[in-house]
């Protein structure tokens, strides 16, 4: 049987999921080949969305009109703004969702997308005609057809389960590893490697003695992830810590010589900023405890995560260890933890765009590209899904620059850097942080998204509303004087110094210990300004201050990224022949050989590549 589209996206999981809704919505004929329907985004380690920089990463997808957002509100069971003790460049939110109900309504996402078809089966084959990827076969049999196919394969390429010495192939526990999809794609010359994560133990929260743990309480404000959502519909819950302790590591180390990742049975390389418990104890083998975060898996299940105890050690070493903990003293197991290994492909063969470059019409996203976490994941499954839709057509392509999108700095340090381990994002990866903030996404990409027909109309058209109403406060704080007697004993009152002269709202906003809440709490004309704006009034008010405190850092930093874009603007690709450039350092050809850089400035951003290669180049192109 043969069944044509115009994009197949092979996996549902996170990366899939974006993609293939994003390829609907431009009107591609898109079919998502899954092999488990019920498992649609499964939150395969823990059921959260969002953290430091990664809480950026989903108000952007939702931004463009991807659906992260609106699923994780809809499903969460605990929100918190992490970074609040620092500027609103690095705020970033988090969310513990319901698992089952996460899925459930990824699933009413696509179950209700216009030009989109689910296909439960196994991917086999990719199959390339003179050079281009034109579809897939399936473990059944089935060719799917079309003219751009979308790799998300998670970690189910040639999966490896492993649990203290025990090993099973698998690319989650209890669901099979997919084993001749990478065979038939390195074949064409993409290069592959292994890679390895993991996930914590399950416990049964009817075991557990919470009066040994410390509450951590959600947030009940108007902060959320999409810019669309009503709100959280579900019940909000606890969270709770506890550390580990001596007992513990010692436990764990006596168990060490039977760990996979220490007796050698592991090889593949890690997440650095994740790491087991196991890795805890041998590069910190001085400290006495690590914290760990039991959070709750839905609202209706017993089951719970504990957040930072993943491991591969055999069962019984983790269970005995968790019962070192005084919290923990009766735990009850549902299963442990384990890691697993699977393939990834080198993502400096990718352009911009995550098409290859070597098999055209073949785009790949999310684990498979060598990074970790479901919202990097999501991030890639948009673009490449916009890209696959767009090559259809013909007509354009869809990139994200450093200065425009955290997704924009994911992709670039992907195929321009490459990957020596799973990669995971931090806001200290993006030079421009106070440009890519969590509350100004939608100012940055709705328009963006709503041009390439991503974006809904009532998405932007709430937008534009935004604007306005976000440009009417900031010049209303801007022109409207306040005099010294009218307002020094309230300033002083807030810890603040008295004015000599007088001076606009905004000068006021500038300050530290003022905010629009206090100020609006002192001036009745503020106030009557903040009611008079449309719905979302807290999120339109924190938005224009945000802009009037930081407007000076947010001008300076604008500057510097035009400069970068006078770099960005020389398109270099195909103008150097780099292996006979005797002029550049030998691994600048090297590098430059094997990436073919599209413009200047990323060809500035490969690691071994000098500032005196760049310029030697900038010469030549001036010549």
């Amino acid at each position: 049987m043969i069944l044509h589209y115009d994009v197949i996206v092979i996996g549902g999981g996170h990366a899939g999921c974006e993609a293939a809704t994003a390829a609907a919505n431009m009107g591609a004929r898109t079919c998502l080949v899954t092999m488990d329907m019920n498992k649609i985004a499964q939150m395969s380690c823990n059921p959260a969305v969002g953290g430091i920089a990664k809480g950026q990463i989903v108000r952007e997808i939702d931004a463009l009109g991807g659906q992260m957002g609106l699923v994780t509100d809809a499903t969460a069971i605990q929100f918190r703004m992490l970074n609040r003790s620092k500027g609103p460049a690095v705020w970033s939110p988090r969310a513990q969702c319901d698992r089952g109900k996460f899925i459930w309504q990824w699933r009413t996402v696509l179950d209700h997308t216009d030009g989109l078809d689910i296909w439960q089966d196994q991917a086999d084959e990719l199959l390339v005609e003179r050079g281009e990827a034109v579809g897939v076969r399936t473990v059944w049999g089935v060719e799917l057809r079309a003219k751009s196919v979308v790799l998300t394969a998670g970690t189910f390429l040639n999966g490896l389960l492993h649990i203290g010495r025990k090993q099973l192939p698998g690319g989650r526990i209890a669901e099979p590893a997919v084993t001749r999809l990478t065979e038939s794609i390195t074949r064409h010359g993409i290069t592959a490697g292994r890679m390895k994560t993991g996930t914590p133990v399950r416990i049964d929260r009817r075991s557990v003695h919470f009066e040994d743990m410390e509450v951590q309480e959600g947030e009940q404000d108007f902060h959320g992830f999409s810019f669309m959502s009503p709100g959280r519909p579900l019940k909000q819950l606890t969270c709770w810590t506890c550390y580990t302790n001596p007992d513990v590591h010692a436990t764990l180390r006596a168990g060490l010589a039977d760990s996979p990742l220490y007796n050698g049975q592991i090889q593949s390389i890690g997440p650095r900023y994740c790491p087991s418990i196991e890795t805890k104890l041998v590069t910190f083998p001085d400290k006495q405890q690590h914290p760990l975060f039991l959070e709750p898996e839905g609202e209706d299940t017993n089951e719970m995560y504990l957040n930072g105890f993943s491991s591969s050690m055999p069962m019984d070493v983790q269970i005995n260890a968790l019962r070192r903990i005084p919290a923990l003293r009766d735990a009850k197991v549902y299963r442990p933890g384990y890691a697993i290994e699977y393939d990834f492909f080198d993502p400096t063969q990718l352009r911009h765009t995550l098409e290859s470059k070597l098999v055209p019409g073949l785009f790949m996203a999310g684990q498979v590209n060598g990074t970790t976490g479901y919202e990097e994941a999501a991030g890639q499954g948009l673009v490449a899904g916009v890209n696959a839709a767009l090559r259809c057509t013909g007509t354009q392509t869809f990139t994200l620059g450093r200065d425009e999108a955290y997704i924009g700095v994911l992709v670039d340090d992907l195929v321009t850097k490459g990957v020596d381990e799973p990669y995971r994002m931090f806001t200290s990866r993006a030079e421009y942080r106070i440009l890519l903030r969590q509350d100004d996404a939608d100012a940055r990409l709705t328009e963006r998204a709503y041009s390439l027909g991503l974006a809904t109309r009532g998405r932007h058209d709430w937008w534009m509303q935004k604007k306005e109403a976000i440009d009417r406060l900031t010049d209303f704080c801007a022109t409207t004087p306040v005099k010294p007697h009218d307002i020094n004993s309230a300033l002083e009152a807030l810890g603040t110094t008295p004015l000599r002269e007088g001076c606009k709202i905004s000068d006021l906003i500038a300050r530290p210990q003022l905010n629009m809440q206090n100020l609006s709490d002192i001036m009745p004309g503020l106030r009557e300004a903040i009611k008079s704006l449309p719905n979302r009034q807290e999120e339109i008010t924190e938005a224009a201050e945000i802009k009037m405190k930081y407007k000076g850092y947010i001008e300076r930093e604008r500057l510097v990224a035009d400069k970068m874009h006078r770099l960005e603007n020389i398109k270099i690709r195909g103008h150097f022949r780099y292996s006979e450039m005797q002029q550049l350092s030998t691994e600048a050809r090297q590098k430059l050989e094997k990436i073919d850089p599209e413009t200047l400035a990323q060809a500035s951003r490969i690691p071994g590549v000098s500032p005196s290669d760049i310029n030697i180049m900038l010469v030549l192109m001036k010549r």
